[in-house]
């Protein structure tokens, strides 16, 4: 069994859309463990965007309602199998962040979906609704395309 760490810039949306979704198809996946995280969460762990929660329940995926925030921490390099940045720039803090791993560990989600390889999962935070489920349409393709 692997696991699998999911990170955008907060973890207020899109990191908290891919854990929820892979967490539905943990056991599928092979997965033992699944968790997201921020490169920049705020040191007060907060609640998932209202509009991320809304497109998840929309399709039917249940949100735990003690879900809160969190900022990625050097221990997660040891507990994680895979690292999955969200975007290319939060790739790039996590390299500078976590040297020492092999390329393999830290990749892009959508380097699982192969027409979407070294793409970006767009941050829909300053969007509208529709832009949560364009979003959580990339989740889940980048989830179906997932080998661990």
């Amino acid at each position: 069994m692997s696991s699998v760490l999911l990170v955008c810039r907060a973890n207020l949306c899109r990191s908290p859309m891919a854990e929820v979704v892979f967490r539905a198809c943990a056991l599928a996946l092979g997965l033992q463990r699944v968790a997201s995280a921020g490169v920049q969460a705020a040191s007060r762990p907060e609640r998932m965007d209202a509009r991320a929660q809304a497109a998840l329940e929309r399709r039917r995926y249940t949100v735990d309602p003690k879900w809160r925030s969190r900022r990625v921490q050097r221990e997660d390099l040891a507990k994680f199998e895979f690292i999955l940045a969200l975007d290319k720039d939060v790739l790039s803090d996590l390299r500078r962040l976590f040297p020492e791993a092999p390329p393999t560990r830290l990749r892009l989600l959508l380097d699982h979906v192969p027409d979407l390889q070294g793409q970006d999962v767009p941050d829909p935070y300053y969007s509208s609704a529709a832009a949560f489920d364009q979003t959580l349409d990339l989740i889940e393709r980048a989830v179906g395309g997932f080998r661990g």
